[in-house]
């Protein structure tokens, strides 16, 4: 069993008893020792110096009604017993100075004693875990028989507010309210999907640390940050706007100026002064797009804006401040280009505290039927018309869409497109089997290659050279053509092969995607950096065993 400890204040009225009628009346400190199945092995009685003859007084008092326990006195002087700052800074030393053993001892914080400003720094000393104990509160005895002593009752009150069922209830309710309002009301059905939004929603409310949001173009990272912002201000974590910048559209003295601001005369064309869109994000939300484009000195300006909260515009010789929450997104593999030199090492480990990767559609082919329902409300939105599909019509596409034929390049961006074509040409706002053959057609010859010079074909001239390109037989072109494609679709490796070895993986009892794709673009001479940086120093030398 442990030991069971109280942390108490001394009252000085509550506790008074110099008169000898004092056991006819409640006295907390005393009645605490005094609870029926609540034995106190240890109270810390907390006191001034000005208490000292009433403290010696309840101690001897409650040796008569529990001789069994230790009373300890802790002597804290108080200037103003009413001064927030000075009572919660002196309770928070006393609980830093304490040799708290929680594995041998249980801790009950008396919160019925002191003045208001005390039972409210005990609340908040114990929420934080500074005091790893249990709240306890004692009241008077409502009736009393004769000779029954004045001991009251109390009640133990356990922060984890789990525990009670209706607040519980309310917690969870109100969470599951954040996490579809993140999901923009829509009913996810993938799993691992949820769980990430879940813990998202945890990390957002809780903390103001950056968060990193990784996927493909299209998965959904800017609609995301939106309804992160959108629920920071619902819940009052941000008074600020919401700014959304792409930085692969920032380039040069441009990219300094938009970020941080310029003054006056800092360059040619500075006409006037510019505030930036770190200083427009203040007390906000800025999300930088594909932060993974940015120039390295604009990393080292941002990093230190993240850390310090201040920044030196273009031209300037004072700083600027601003308190913004960051998110970023990209659809690079941050840890390759850190390796490679192209980005920050530090900014990165400040970024990736909080890293969440958006799968791609086609990873989540059993949410395509609940963002079908979502795209055609917005259109409904958008356009005011309501349009439906007929039963055929829907079982023929939602089986497209979730078929392998469905690739989904571009992710949400093709399937939003996609509705918005079947609705806008529905007749009578019912989108028919017609319809829905028409745009699978559609959909299928924008994803299939050409057999002209076509994008594959280019592409593999720019990683190859256009000599060994042509060496290549039909169906090793068309095959590496595909690899690429579904290459630069992915963040990493490992995830490209899931998709590329989706079906044969499944057979086997371990399986190392990676490994299979590495050892395939080895036949070409080709690692997978060189595949998701095109352009990044011209053709790959070394055309392997082919």
């Amino acid at each position: 069993m442990k030991r069971r400890v109280a942390i108490s204040i001394l009252g000085t009225t509550l506790d008074l008893g110099k008169r000898e009628d004092r056991w006819s009346r409640w006295r907390p400190n005393v009645g605490l020792c005094q609870q029926s199945g609540l034995f106190i092995d240890r109270l810390e009685l907390i006191h001034d110096n000005h208490a000292e003859a009433l403290a010696r007084r309840i101690i001897g008092d409650i040796e008569t009604v529990s001789p069994a326990t230790e009373v300890r006195r802790n002597l804290i002087n108080f200037k103003d017993p009413w001064d927030f700052s000075e009572v919660y800074t002196r309770l928070r030393d006393f609980a830093r100075s304490y040799t708290f053993d929680p594995d041998e001892e249980d801790y009950l914080v008396n919160i019925t004693t002191g003045t208001h400003v005390a039972q409210i720094c005990w609340f908040l000393l114990t929420e934080a875990r500074i005091i790893p104990g249990r709240l306890l509160q004692l009241s008077p005895p409502r009736e009393r028989e004769p000779g029954e002593n004045f001991a009251g009752t109390h009640r133990i009150i356990d922060l984890d507010l789990s525990r009670y069922d209706e607040i519980a209830k309310r917690f969870a309710s109100e969470r599951e309210d954040a996490t579809s309002f993140l999901k923009s009301g829509i009913s996810t059905r993938s799993a691992a999907f949820n769980r990430m939004i879940d813990e998202i929603e945890r990390v957002v409310i809780r903390s103001t640390a950056p968060v990193l949001l990784t996927g493909p173009t299209g998965a959904g990272k800017s609609q995301l940050a939106r309804r992160i912002y959108e629920l920071k201000k619902n819940q009052r974590k941000v008074s600020g706007q919401f700014v959304e910048v792409n930085c692969a559209t920032l380039r040069g003295d441009h990219a300094m100026s938009a970020l941080f601001g310029h003054v006056k005369g800092a360059f040619t064309g500075a006409a006037g002064e510019r505030a930036g869109l770190l200083k427009s994000a203040d007390q906000g939300v800025l999300f930088l797009d594909e932060i993974g484009e940015l120039g390295l000195d604009e990393q080292a300006m941002c990093l230190r804006a993240i850390e310090e909260k201040r920044f030196l515009p273009v031209g300037a010789d004072r700083e600027v401040s601003a308190d913004f929450q960051l998110l970023a997104g990209t659809n690079r593999d941050l840890g390759e280009e850190v390796r490679k030199g192209r980005f920050r090492e530090d900014l990165y480990a400040r970024l990736n505290l909080w890293t969440f990767q958006l799968p791609a559609l086609r990873e989540r082919k059993e949410d395509i039927e609940p963002n079908i329902e979502f795209e055609l409300r917005r259109y409904l939105e958008r356009e005011g018309q309501n349009v439906t599909f007929n039963k055929e019509a829907r079982e023929r596409y939602v089986a497209f869409a979730t078929s392998p034929q469905a690739v989904w390049n571009a992710n949400f961006r093709d399937l939003s497109a996609s509705i918005t074509r079947m609705a806008t040409l529905a007749p009578h706002g019912r989108i028919t089997v017609e319809v829905v053959a028409d745009e699978i057609r559609r959909l299928n010859s924008f994803w299939r290659p050409s057999a002209d010079v076509s994008d594959a074909d280019s592409s593999i001239a720019e990683l190859l050279g256009a000599d060994a390109a042509a060496r290549l037989d039909q169906f090793d072109a068309a095959q590496l053509a595909a690899v690429l494609r579904v290459c630069r679709e992915h963040v990493t490796a490992s995830a490209a092969g899931r998709a590329l070895f989706a079906s044969s993986r499944l057979e086997k009892k371990s399986s190392n995607d990676a490994d299979r794709l590495v050892k395939y673009l080895a036949r070409f001479g080709l690692k997978f950096d060189d595949v998701t940086r095109r352009n990044a120093g011209g053709p790959v030398t070394g055309l392997g065993g082919v």
